[in-house]
């Protein structure tokens, strides 16, 4: 499995078919997920690079995914963490501290609605964090 993994996780179907197109045009290979739990079994079974986590979900929050990310053996601190949000960017930015603060390595923020471009970047490792890039 050398090729690059994404592993999505967002009630949103929509939005996750969005990031999957992106992905797949970078050379992706993606899974994805509409819940915390499918999240997880599908983490230990693809070992994804990265991950787009959405943080308001009726299951389980983006924060709890993230600790959770943190809590897993190496490599799973090194893999890129994207968040996502349509709510307020302050809370893209505090799942971002909690997730550096936890010892994740690359997480990045971006704000909904989001542009193809601005995941392509964020994807790419060219930004750092995008805060409602219209």
């Amino acid at each position: 499995m050398s090729k690059k993994r994404l592993l999505a996780v967002d009630d949103n179907k929509p939005f996750l078919e969005f990031v999957r197109k992106v992905a797949v045009e970078l050379g992706y290979d993606v899974e994805v997920a509409t819940s915390g739990a499918a999240f997880k079994k599908l983490f230990e079974d693809f070992q994804p690079h990265s991950v787009v986590v959405d943080l308001i979900m009726p299951d389980i929050d983006g924060m709890e995914i993230i600790q959770w990310l943190a809590n897993q053996e190496t490599p799973s601190r090194s893999i890129q963490v994207i968040v996502v949000t349509g709510y307020s960017p302050e809370y893209a930015n505090l799942a971002k501290m909690l997730g550096e603060g936890k010892g994740l390595t690359a997480v990045k923020t971006l704000t909904k609605p989001i542009k193809a471009k601005a995941l392509r970047d964020a994807l790419s490792g060219e930004a750092e964090d995008i805060q409602k890039a219209n």
